[in-house]
């Protein structure tokens, strides 16, 4: 009897590793600590190559009907005044899905959960709080918080930053935390009516207060504000610093209706393994950034598909297990290298306070709207086409 693949967390990054593994006849048992799908509006933005996985899924028309179609990007002045505008369209070549999809990560968990329901070979199982679990070496043991033991031929553990699995199996999460916490709230306010040519993803760069606005199902805007350390939790979430920050936004301007607000911390953090023996790791679990640039979930899709091919490579056609070091080695090098680098580097460029760093910002993004074959160059970066051709080549 072939032992499934365990997988710790029924978040998108879980499922897609699920159904990229089920739909090749690779048993998969799902660990799932909530007593249902969990709901979690942090991650909203799919890159271009993220659809075209999904896609390969059946999940991305769904996704899209679902979600907020965003083809183009801005980058703004405070003031309002144009840095650049980008149009997706220019990547076409690259990617079969020419632009952003603004859609709540639980929508996505839900359309996978419901392909996979009734395949053969695969288990949800909902409150599964995973414990611990090791390495018997000829297969994995999980144990969950009931004591139960489940054996399982390999465990993935995709169950975020927090992970059991990670703190389990003793591998370190390295990093650092951003001083300044993330404060996002969402409004039905209709911002494109005020704002003469607002693009659905728009970057605000200042030295005292960056921000972005992003249009999302609803339909709402979102925004998020850097919140300094100082400032009490209890004063954050209250009306009036909530009112200050939006209106900010269109000076004169305020009272706009808040439906969601939410205060997190940020991290840059990448464990010092994504693979100890059977254990795997994989999204959160393996890698966290700031969300600038949208990268963190959609590193995690492509974490579960590099992965759940060269699974399947072992479990089915007898490939060496060392396949898997370049699994670590592809995406743990290309988090570091490209993910970890560019979310710094966009954080640094929208709140750069020296005049030489805002005017050489400014220069490159308006170099880039103006020139396609830069335009090209920054679009396949920043919509991760690049990290994935930079992980291909590593061996």
């Amino acid at each position: 009897m072939t032992l499934p693949v365990l997988i710790a967390g029924a978040g998108p990054v879980g499922l897609v590793a699920a159904a990229s593994l089920v739909r090749r006849g690779i048993p998969v048992m799902v660990l799932e600590a909530e007593a249902a799908l969990p709901i979690e509006l942090r991650a909203s933005t799919f890159h271009a190559p993220t659809l075209d996985m999904l896609d390969d899924l059946g999940a991305a028309k769904p996704m899209i009907a679902q979600g907020f179609v965003a083809p183009h990007l801005q980058y703004r002045n405070r003031d309002q005044s144009l840095i650049a505008a980008l149009d997706f369209g220019v990547i076409a070549d690259a990617t079969r899905h020419p632009f952003r999809v603004q859609c709540e990560q639980f929508k996505l968990t839900r359309i996978l959960a419901e392909l996979l329901r009734d395949e053969p070979g695969f288990t949800l199982r909902f409150g599964a709080t995973v414990e611990g679990c090791a390495d018997l070496g000829d297969r994995v043991r999980v144990t969950l918080a009931t004591g139960e033991a489940i054996d399982g031929a390999w465990l993935v553990g995709a169950d975020g930053a927090h992970s059991s699995v990670r703190r389990s199996a003793g591998i370190a999460f390295e990093g650092f935390t951003w001083p300044e916490r993330f404060l996002v709230l969402s409004t039905p306010h209709r911002f494109e009516d005020d704002i003469e040519g607002l693009a659905d993803v728009t970057y605000y760069a200042d030295p005292e207060e960056w921000f972005f606005l992003l249009r999302v199902p609803g339909p709402l805007w979102r925004a998020m504000f850097p919140v300094k350390p100082a400032v009490s939790e209890e004063e954050v979430m209250s009306d009036a610093f909530a009112d200050a920050r939006m209106g900010g936004i269109l000076p004169g301007r305020g009272g706009y209706p808040i439906r969601h607000r939410t205060l997190y911390r940020v991290h840059q953090r990448v464990a010092e393994t994504f693979r100890k023996g059977r254990i795997l790791l994989a999204g959160d679990a393996a890698h966290i950034n700031n969300p600038l640039g949208g990268m963190g979930l959609n590193g995690g899709v492509h974490d579960a598909v590099n992965l759940a091919e060269k699974l399947a490579q072992v479990m089915l056609d007898g490939a060496d297990d060392a396949l898997l070091d370049r699994y670590d080695r592809q995406r743990r090098g290309v988090t570091i290298e490209v993910v970890q680098a560019q979310t710094i580097a966009n954080k640094q460029n929208l709140e750069a306070t020296t005049p030489e760093a805002q005017a050489d910002f400014r220069r490159r993004m308006r170099e880039a709207a103006e020139d396609p074959a830069k335009a090209h160059a920054l679009l396949t970066r920043m919509s991760m086409i690049a990290s994935l051709r930079r992980a291909a080549e590593i061996q």
